[in-house]
């Protein structure tokens, strides 16, 4: 088809295929090297002026003063049939100035991840993973913790439960059967030992001190019975 020129030409130029592959290569290169915008995947919540919150205290033999740890919950569709409560910040308070700078880190990031929303689940068991290289400790009831930062995430692990959104897998009737059974077997069966002693009631129950740690439950309750290894606490039995 030809084009008629009414107007004076006042230059011209060939384009070729490497031409046009360079005007593509440049068009294209602001879409890519354009930064991602971040998708919140939650709305932004405005802290309320007041918040459920629960304390709960830690005390370690790797502090000389005790912890309070404070978690405080956001209650998100109030009054419906669809109410939850989610956590939205922590703080941890000590007498103790041993840990400060890595309590208050560490509180800082978990409460933004808190704010972010979602499933913060995923905090409990990267806590919980925290070993300290100068060896762990046994708290109160016999459970070991292999860290001040596992302990921490222990009590997050509780809360969370509390509140829902970890389900707690309680033992079954059977499985409580028998280990009612099992402990009050080893309180007859040590009965004659004076310095052998195992309460069998109750959340206070005691272990028998010269119990090892059971590797299932991490609690010091593993015991000889009958010529095998039994755990008093969750009824792991190295027989089956």
């Amino acid at each position: 088809m030809a084009v008629k020129i009414e107007k004076k030409i006042k230059g011209y130029s060939v384009i070729s295929a490497e031409d046009r592959a360079r005007e593509a290569q440049a068009s294209t290169a602001p879409a890519e090297s354009k930064i991602a915008d971040v998708i919140q995947m939650h709305e932004r919540l405005e802290r309320p002026e007041v918040l459920i919150g629960s304390t709960y205290k830690i005390k370690t033999p790797l502090v000389e003063h005790a912890m309070y740890v404070t978690i405080n919950d956001i209650v998100l569709n109030a009054g419906t049939e669809h109410e939850q409560r989610r956590p939205f910040e922590v703080f941890i308070n000590s007498k103790s100035m041993d840990h400060f700078q890595w309590i208050v880190g560490l509180t800082r990031i978990m409460s933004a991840v808190f704010r972010k929303g979602g499933d913060v689940t995923f905090l409990v068991d990267e806590m919980k993973a925290v070993f300290d290289p100068r060896g762990g400790y046994f708290k109160a009831g016999g459970v070991y913790m292999p860290s001040l930062v596992a302990e921490i995430g222990a009590v997050v692990e509780d809360h969370l439960k509390s509140i829902g959104m970890i389900v707690d897998n309680n033992l079954s009737d059977t499985q409580r059967a028998l280990i009612a059974e099992k402990r009050a077997a080893y309180e007859r069966a040590t009965q004659p030992a004076a310095n052998e002693s195992v309460s069998v009631t109750g959340d206070g129950t005691a272990f028998p001190p010269s119990a090892t740690m059971c590797h299932k439950c991490s609690t010091k309750a593993l015991v000889l019975m009958d010529g095998c290894a039994t755990c008093l606490n969750c009824g792991y039995s190295k027989c089956g």
